[in-house]
């Protein structure tokens, strides 16, 4: 559950700064991205 609140978090962020920073906008980015993945990654483990 962590794991997909974080990659909500950064995303959001992401598209915050995203006119401000186009380097930092795509490191949020891909942060959001891998912290979704390992999250479905995680859940399907557990099932």
């Amino acid at each position: 559950m962590y794991l997909y609140l974080v990659s909500i978090i950064s995303l959001v962020l992401a598209n915050l700064i995203r006119d401000k920073s186009i380097g930092f906008y795509y490191f949020l980015l891909v942060i959001g991205l891998v912290f979704f993945v390992l999250g479905f990654m995680k859940r399907l483990k557990t099932k």
